[in-house]
Parts: structure tokens; sequence; C-alpha cells
């Protein structure tokens, strides 16, 4: 079993710190995780290390001034010191008129998101699975890289009005780069799983080789509008952009793509295709994500974008209490509905047009419509009469989702991702891949 704190050592150590509390209110947040990974480099395994770690934060208020210290130490009086400094700290701050109190217990979804394929993965198996990659460069003479890293968690939050919340958790990540000897081609696969044994690391080396290997000497070719035929992935890395924009605070005050102009919002609204639905549920097995924030407000079920219309921001407790309605669901993971076509349909019925594999370092451009910049990476084909005719250099893009999701042409099946631009471990996220025009590229890239 993964060594992190029990609901029962919890409990415990929650209840003994709040015990030498002598503020008007206080929260414990307990977190707790053993953390594994391995990397590779040139076909061999570089570095692996495991990690066990935990922490408690105290946050004390007296009246509106509130503050918070931590510790990683859990004896009486380590827990006494945490409590007075977090206390002698609330004295010192000004009042906080956003502080909305502590809950009392709540009723919280039924989430599971742990496995014990991931929770109990042992180092030898990290190594079996990335030799799955590793092999198959060797065989074809190429140069691959890459990150494994898994982790089992626990929180809970407890608090001096009788909440009490814990819950576990466990995911991996993993992403591979394969590069030809020359240089010049380069292939790159990736994704993300609560469950370790949902992991194909073969089949992900599988993609990066062939990709490494057919995008050796690329070609220039113009920058400017283009129709694209986008993997899961770079959907993913767009549509997060915006789904990190759902502030509703964000929206009433107009500082959001999500302001009307002249005041309010756009809920209510068709902002995007018609058929774009995205949604987040901590019991959807898909999207397995956090039952409840770090206040122990309850995660729920929640319908973002419906049919292209705008169904939901995203309310704190202070900001629904302020607006007078009530505090939502929040998407810690997400799910985005689909179609039936492939991507050698989509490539099958392109004129011309690019395909591409993922996205790098992206960059905010203009937050009020969502504007970013970014690169391509490790694999740009043009497509020539319904075919892959040959690599291309990568492009500079400047896009917004807004736009992109305006444009689709054809979507597929969606599927799970590695969601961040890093190899760390991300949120769950599900997205199909898309068929899309005008989309914007600016310059040429000599990076590969």
């Amino acid at each position: 079993m993964a060594n992190f704190i029990s609901r029962e050592e919890a409990q415990r150590i929650t209840e003994r710190a709040l015990s030498f509390s002598r503020a008007d209110q206080a929260r414990a947040n307990l977190s707790s995780s053993e953390t594994g990974n391995t990397r590779f480099a040139q076909n061999q395994l570089s570095t692996s290390g495991d990690a066990t770690n935990a922490t408690l934060t105290i946050t004390s208020a007296l009246g509106q001034r509130v503050a918070s210290a931590t510790t990683n130490i859990f004896t009486d009086d380590a827990l006494r010191r945490v409590v007075e400094t977090s206390e002698q700290l609330a004295r010192l701050v000004p009042e906080n008129e956003e502080y909305m109190g502590e809950l009392g217990m709540q009723s919280y979804p039924a989430s599971r998101p742990y496995f014990d394929s991931t929770g109990e993965l042992a180092p030898e198996r990290r190594a079996q699975a990335i030799a799955a990659v590793t092999e198959q460069a060797v065989a074809r003479n190429l140069i691959s890289t890459g990150f494994l890293i898994h982790e089992a968690a626990s929180n809970a939050v407890a608090t001096t009005a009788g909440l009490f919340a814990y819950g576990t958790n466990t995911g991996v990540n993993f992403t591979t780069t394969v590069r030809t000897a020359d240089g010049t081609g380069s292939g790159w696969a990736g994704t993300s799983a609560h469950d370790f044994d949902d992991l194909d690391t073969r089949a992900l080396g599988a993609i990066a080789v062939e990709k490494a290997l057919r995008s050796q000497n690329p070609r220039a070719v113009e920058p400017g509008r283009w129709t694209v035929i986008m993997e899961p992935t770079t959907v993913g890395n767009m549509v997060n952009l915006m789904m990190n924009q759902l502030g509703a605070r964000n929206a009433d005050e107009g500082r959001s793509f999500f302001s009307r102009a002249g005041g309010g919002t756009k809920l209510g609204e068709q902002f995007v295709d018609g058929r774009v639905t995205i949604r987040s549920d901590p019991n959807d097995p898909r999207v397995f994500s956090t039952p409840f924030d770090g206040e122990g407000l309850p995660n729920k079920a929640m319908t973002w974008v419906e049919n292209g219309m705008l169904r939901n921001l995203d309310y704190s407790r202070y900001w629904a209490d302020k607006q007078g309605t009530q505090p939502t669901g929040f998407p810690s993971g997400w799910h985005m509905d689909g179609g039936d076509s492939t991507i050698d349909e989509m490539i099958r019925s392109t004129e011309r047009g690019l395909l591409l594999t993922r996205f790098w370092y992206i960059r905010g451009v203009d937050p009020r419509t969502i504007l970013f910049t970014g690169l391509t990476r490790d694999s740009t084909f043009l497509i020539e009469n319904g075919e892959i005719s040959h690599p291309v250099k990568n492009f500079r893009w400047n896009e917004s989702p807004i736009f992109m999701l305006n444009n689709i042409e054809m979507m597929g099946a969606p599927v799970r991702i590695s969601s961040g631009e890093s190899s760390g471990l991300t949120n769950a996220v599900v997205v199909p891949p898309l068929k899309v025009r005008d989309f914007t590229f600016t310059s040429l890239s000599d990076a590969i």
C-alpha cells in the first residue's frame, strides 16, 4: 500500500491540532503523498527516485483577520506551535473582508480515483514500461527520451465548525520524445491516467518512433491561415486555456472573455460551435477529479458548455454569496464530447492542410479574447490531396480557443491526454481530435 496518511491518522492529527486553537475559527489542511519517477535519455534509464511528503497547514481567523502556518512535524509540541504561529500572524494582518468563515460538515461525491496499480507501482515496473519504448528506438537506430511519474496521495480538511473531509487519489503521466540520429526528425507521444494498467507505453513508443522516422528533413511552407488536423493533445492544450477562464468574478467584473459588453456575463449565450459540450464530474471514471477544495467545499457534476452555449461559470463561496447564488463545482478534470470521424478520415477530406502533434511554449497575448501564442513541435506534416505528403518545419501560432472552437469541421472520439506542456502530473482531460479551418500561423521555427 502506498505510504500516505490514512483516514484514521488524518482525523487524529487534525483533531489534535485544532484542539490547541484559541482562534474564533480555524481550519486544518493535511496532505500527504508518495511520488515516484523514472527518467530516460539516450535509450537508457538516467534517474529514478521515490519520495514521500506530508504537510499540515493551519488557518486561524480572529474576526476577519486570517493567517496560515505550515509544518511537516506532527508531534503535540509541533502542532501546538504551528497553531500558535498562525494565530500570532493573524493578529498582524489586515482584515480580509472576503473571508467567509469555516464550513461545517458537508456531503461529498463518492469519487474514488485510487488504483492499486498506481499506488503500489514499483521502480522495476516503471523500468519495464520504459524498456518497451527504448527497445523499439534501438531497433530502428533512433534516440528515445522521456519521463514517467506517478503519485498516490491523500488530502484531508477539518474545521473547528465540525467539518472533516478525506480523499485519496492516484495519477500517472508518461511522455516520450524519439529523435533520429541525424537530428532532423522528432516524434512525441504521451498520456495520463489514474490507473497505471491503462497506460500502454509500448503503443505510445511505437507512435513516437513512427513519427520520428516520418518527420525527417522537414521542408518550409508558408505561414498564414491553414486548415489543421489537431491531434487530441493540441486540442486539450487549447481548450484548457478557455477552461481556466471560467471564473464568475472576472466575468461579472468585466475582466474576462465571458463578460458581456455593457455589463453582465455571457451565461446562456452560444459562443462556439454547437457540437461543443464540456462537462466535469468527480464521479466520471474518465475524469475522476477532486471531490472537495481546500476549504472543504464539495465539488459536483457541472455542465460548463452545452451545444456551444455557456451554461455555468465557476462561483467561489465569497462571490456566490455576493451575487446571491450558490457556489458551484469546479473543473479539476473535464470531458469534451466529440464525434465519429477518425484522423485518417479527416486527412482524406483535406485538400491542403497541416497535421499537428503537439504545442510548446504557450504564452498569453490578450486575456479578453483568450488569445495565446505558441509553437508546434515534434512532427508537423503537410497534407495534400487527402494524403500526408511530407514533414514541414514548425510554426509559431497566434490563436484563441474561442476562434478554434468556432471553426470546427470534423470531430473524432475523445481520448485521455497529457494535458500540460511539461511531463508532470496533470488534471484529467479527455478531448477529441478536431479538423479546424483558418488556424493562424505567424512565422516559421527551425526547432524540431
